[in-house]
């Protein structure tokens, strides 16, 4: 019997010049199989944090999202328009529970990643053959910001000596498109699976075992904002063990993290990088520090989390 999987993104309204890539190779890997994919996406258009330069351009990024995903929605996907604050913790915490029950396999999707067309297939042939109902899997990724990401490379990434220059294709401010990501995954080899321990994964397309949240790890609620992806590798750790992460190492998936039209349109954001944009941004520092320290205290029982509430406050 085939493997089920059920994949899922957030998509929030200053990405949608972004968003075509990840839609345009995710269709392109649901072709490819020939068992079932669930495709989740839920597009928000609050501004609660980022507030767009206008009405109309606001207007504007929702209909050319939902043009990039088509009319009618394809079958077998989940469309969802959001209305109220949906961040990146929410999402994949209320995507888990809603899919565990139905579907094999869950698959994290990010607006800004590039879906290998063999994934679907290969992430079938895995789950056929492990040994143990519980599990997480991962691919090869792109140069990350350090060396303790060099198990998770791809092995043509690995050779390279760290760069910050856009123009390197293996540089960590580097976009990659599709016919590049292409030019690796279709080089006919056998695949490099193995297993990795301690665990080390980031979100963008993490491959969870539905058993995993039966079990009941998922995102620790406190995680409100960012580093939820750290937060549920500490809950697995907590509740499961060690349980298998297997890396399927010759398998690229592209996150194009830096990429310069990920957050456009936002009123009042100054800067020339992704980064500096979003820094910008006096509540994004508050917030992503108070999600981080409630990350790593979730097991200390003398730490209070904290919340939206307390981001606020530190504004003023």
């Amino acid at each position: 019997m085939k493997t089920k999987f059920a994949i899922g993104c957030l998509v929030q309204w200053y990405e949608c010049d972004i968003v075509d890539s990840y839609i345009e190779t995710l269709k392109e890997a649901v072709e490819q199989y020939d068992g079932d994919v669930i495709v989740d996406i839920n597009i928000v258009i609050d501004e609660t944090l980022e507030k767009c330069v206008s009405r109309e351009q606001h207007d504007k990024c929702i209909q050319k999202i939902s043009s990039i995903i088509g009319t009618p929605v394809p079958k077998n996907w989940n469309v969802n328009v959001i209305g109220y604050l949906q961040t990146i913790a929410d999402y994949r915490r209320e995507f888990n529970d809603s899919y565990c029950d139905n579907v094999d396999v869950l698959i994290w999707g990010e607006s800004d990643m590039l879906v290998p067309k063999q994934m679907f297939l290969v992430l079938d042939m895995l789950h056929q053959n492990v040994n143990t109902p519980k599990y997480i899997a991962t691919f090869g990724i792109c140069k990350m910001w350090d060396d303790s990401w060099k198990i998770l490379e791809h092995p043509a990434f690995t050779v390279k000596q760290h760069s910050d220059n856009p123009n390197d294709w293996w540089s960590v401010n580097y976009s990659m498109n599709k016919d590049e990501m292409n030019s690796f995954n279709d080089v006919l080899e056998p695949l490099e699976v193995k297993q990795i321990t301690p665990h080390k994964f980031n979100g963008c397309g993490l491959v969870i075992s539905s058993e995993v949240i039966r079990s009941g790890v998922n995102i620790p609620k406190s995680v409100f904002f960012v580093h939820e992806d750290t937060a549920f590798m500490l809950m697995i750790r907590k509740v499961l063990g060690d349980i298998p992460q297997y890396h399927i190492g010759n398998i690229l998936v592209v996150h194009n993290r830096k990429h310069k039209d990920k957050r456009n349109y936002i009123l009042g954001e100054t800067g020339q990088s992704i980064g500096q944009k979003r820094d910008s941004n006096n509540w994004y520092r508050i917030a992503n520090e108070l999600s981080k320290q409630n990350c790593y205290n979730n097991f200390n029982t003398e730490f209070k989390p904290y919340t939206w509430n307390d981001v606020w406050q530190n504004i003023k």
